[in-house]
């Protein structure tokens, strides 16, 4: 049902991405101080898969609207092969893993857990059509990221495959100047989910023109990039704010917008170095909100900006509940912190806000590689029509639960070191656990070595 504009059906899906069989520490990702210092350890992806699904089951148990994702091919064989490693599946991972390691590395990378990273999304009462929009992230910041789109682009499609409901759209060019990092770097600010709302990009650099930029670490979204999003989804002016991410923070490990700040209904929780210009981007917030503005911000005198990185406290997941106050789910590593954990007590607890509960939980394998509980998910607002639409079996429930801990723990070994990753055997163990996945999801053949055969 529909009032004034206002689709009183509309919940917010939370979609984590499953981690993959080949989730390892490669260190990659420059910039991202948690990836560059487990570089080299030991991981555990059945712990990561399973510790990404107890997430997922304990807030569907609490009443959350919860789907999954599946992870990317690993290892990307077939960019292998482009880059002139020929032979037998086993002969390219072994010439590879001596030649070039870092490059078998890039493509065995598991950094599609992060789903936040895949994608921007504007929802169906936002739109001027009225469908909910989609744009796969180009990633072009880094090599084994830049591998993902044409698989999130399909994984997408078929799932939210009803064009009467939904729009998809191809990455932007890969190239610097349209450097997008997906809804890590897009909030949704609005009353309810189903209300019209205001779109918040937060960019690192412009392409064109120079403002003040990082020394340290690369910015990875353009201001061009955002821009072109809000063009292909038909946002206007009035519908959009475009802020710039605080340089300093940046360079002291924020990579994401979502390292530093998060937002949810008309609540925005943010450190006071999210932004290089914080009054002017909550100015033009309130400018364009229906709803009050609710800002929710953190001092560096209570959590520094080292803090804020080492415990991903702004990447957690804010969460409406039906009474109309939040939730906010937070790693571990917030309460191990006792600064950290004091100031939520002191700051959101007993602040003004809509703040009313602390949910605590373990994702240490995904946090040793640079990835909090914001991270792991993709934040979809969809009407009970649009959730009716889609394809293949991806809501979770109790059963399918059941069935993804069981395919995991068939699956997935409980040790990976970097030089694991030219074992051929693990990668004929992936693309059999890939293969079984879409079928148990339903979601067809999506992956490269599906469509080859």
């Amino acid at each position: 049902m529909s009032r004034d504009g206002v689709k009183d059906d509309v919940l917010e899906v939370n979609f984590d991405g499953l981690v993959g069989p080949t989730h390892n520490y490669a260190g990659l990702a420059h910039g991202n101080v948690a990836s560059m210092r487990h570089g080299g350890l030991a991981s555990n992806p059945r712990e990561a898969a399973l510790q990404g699904l107890a997430k997922m089951k304990s807030l569907m148990d609490a009443g959350y609207a919860q789907g999954v994702l599946p992870p990317q091919q690993r290892p990307d064989l077939g960019a292998l092969r482009s880059l002139g490693f020929a032979g037998s599946n086993a002969e390219v991972l072994a010439r590879a893993g001596r030649e070039a390691p870092q490059i078998l590395r890039a493509v065995c990378s598991a950094s599609s857990m992060w789903t936040a990273n895949a994608a921007t999304i504007t929802p169906s009462p936002d739109a001027p059509d009225g469908r909910v929009h989609f744009t796969p992230a180009n990633l072009q910041s880094s090599f084994h990221r830049y591998l993902e789109p044409e698989t999130t682009g399909r994984v997408l499609a078929a799932i939210f495959r009803d064009p009467a409901h939904f729009a998809h759209h191809s990455a932007l060019p890969a190239t610097p100047a349209f450097s997008d990092e997906g809804a890590a770097n897009h909030t949704r600010l609005c009353g309810d989910h189903g209300e019209p709302g205001v779109h918040l990009y937060v960019y690192g650099r412009q392409a064109f023109g120079g403002e003040r930029g990082p020394q340290r670490y690369p910015a990875r979204q353009t201001l061009e990039a955002s821009q072109a999003i809000a063009r292909q989804h038909g946002l206007t002016d009035a519908q959009t704010v475009f802020a710039q991410q605080h340089p300093e923070a940046i360079d002291a490990g924020v990579f994401h917008n979502d390292v530093i700040a998060v937002g949810n209904g008309p609540v925005l929780l943010y450190h006071e170095m999210a932004f290089l210009d914080e009054e002017q981007t909550l100015d033009a917030l309130r400018s364009r909100m229906a709803t009050p503005l609710i800002p929710v911000r953190v001092p560096s005198e209570a959590i520094s900006l080292e803090e804020a990185v080492s415990t991903y406290l702004f990447n957690s997941q804010l969460l409406t509940n039906p009474g109309g106050d939040m939730t906010l789910v937070v790693p571990g590593e917030c309460q191990e912190n006792e600064t950290v954990w004091r100031a939520i007590q002191d700051l959101l607890l007993a602040g003004h806000n809509p703040i009313g509960e602390i949910l605590v939980k373990d994702v240490k394998q995904s946090m040793r590689n640079g990835g909090g509980p914001a991270c792991l998910r993709l934040r979809v607002a969809l009407s009970a029509q649009e959730r009716g639409a889609l394809g293949g079996r991806v809501l979770l429930d109790e059963g399918l639960h059941a069935e993804l801990v069981a395919w995991v723990e068939r699956h997935y070994r409980d040790r990976l070191t970097p030089d694991d990753l030219a074992d051929p055997q693990l990668a004929e163990e992936t693309l059999a656990a890939l293969d079984e996945l879409t079928r148990l999801l339903g979601i067809g053949n999506v992956y490269p070595f599906q469509l080859a055969t």
